[in-house]
């Protein structure tokens, strides 16, 4: 059996001549991104800004019309029905209600009573207003923390250029990915904060596999003009990130249509993300640096011997 190849073993891209196309239409979607962030803002989960979750079974197909007259019909506010999985699974989210967690009990057991026997409660949540608050600032610690190591990582096993490079990438990457859980209104929980925080691992794996290679091509072709060299060494590393990409993808949509609604925001993040983040190790990070001057730095004892090995 032959091996699967999705990329020809001597492609030749020039990605670098399109480097200015790349950079303005990254700049427009975290632009883009950024303003529908500040404007319209995240559809937050109940993880954030607090209520109740009932995760239900009926008895039989749901009928989530009757379920939203009847349980719009109990005066406790908004009221989210959505049907998920099998055609009994449903996801009911209500508002936090106004008093302490007594008031949240009383609203939770009025659910209840209002569902009736022929309905089993699977899962049941009440998040308070300041644990939400809280589970935010932390999430954008956890954010901002994992940067700074990523690009410390990066500076002690590179260049600075590379670790500016990356977590510029980086960005690119969670502000496109948020910007585009504004622009579908797709809930924003704690297991998409999760999911973001993996893309930016299977980003930045993807980003060092391509430095790797361009710092070993620095040191193998050390007359080669940069762009030149950053375009050799993407497309011999592109067979091996478009394929792992694509095998990860397969995974994961596979979970996006039949992991269930818990987990669809996590998979669509997550989906989305490594699609972004493959482009942004390509047509993103390793472009930057021209942009930032890379120079190459190699001992003298060093060259001697790569010359003489190039030269054998």
């Amino acid at each position: 059996m032959k091996p699967l190849h999705m990329v020809p073993d001597d492609v030749n891209i020039p990605f670098l001549k399109f480097r200015k196309l790349f950079y303005i239409f990254s700049l427009s979607m975290v632009i883009v991104s950024g303003v529908l962030f500040f404007t319209k803002g995240l559809n937050f989960g109940i993880d954030f800004r607090g209520g109740i979750l009932l995760e239900i079974k009926t008895e039989g197909p749901a009928d989530v019309t009757a379920l939203r007259t009847n349980l719009g019909s109990l005066g406790l506010g908004d009221v989210s029905i959505q049907q998920f999985g099998e055609p009994d699974d449903v996801l009911i989210q209500l508002q936090r209600q106004d008093g302490d967690e007594k008031a949240q009990m009383a609203a939770l057991e009025t659910v209840t009573k209002a569902l009736g026997d022929g309905v089993s409660i699977r899962r049941s949540e009440l998040v308070g207003p300041k644990v939400g608050g809280e589970l935010k600032e932390a999430g954008l610690y956890s954010v901002v923390i994992s940067l700074a190591l990523i690009m410390i990582y990066i500076w002690l096993r590179f260049e600075w250029q590379f670790a500016v490079a990356s977590v510029v990438a980086l960005l690119h990457d969670v502000i496109i990915t948020v910007g585009l859980f504004v622009v579908s209104g797709i809930q924003f929980d704690l297991a998409t904060l999760a999911a973001i925080l993996t893309v930016g691992g299977y980003s930045i794996n993807d980003t060092v596999v391509v430095f790797d290679r361009i710092r070993e091509f620095m040191r193998k072709y050390r007359k080669m003009d940069l762009p030149e060299l950053l375009d050799l060494s993407i497309n011999t590393t592109l067979s091996r990130t478009v394929m792992t990409s694509f095998t990860t993808l397969l995974a994961l949509i596979a979970l996006f249509l039949f992991g269930g609604e818990a987990i669809r925001g996590f998979t669509f993040a997550l989906i989305f993300g490594i699609v972004v983040g493959t482009y942004s190790s390509i047509c993103v990070a390793s472009p930057l640096l021209v942009v930032l001057k890379l120079r190459r730095k190699i001992p003298e004892g060093e060259e001697a011997s790569t010359e003489e090995a190039n030269a054998l």
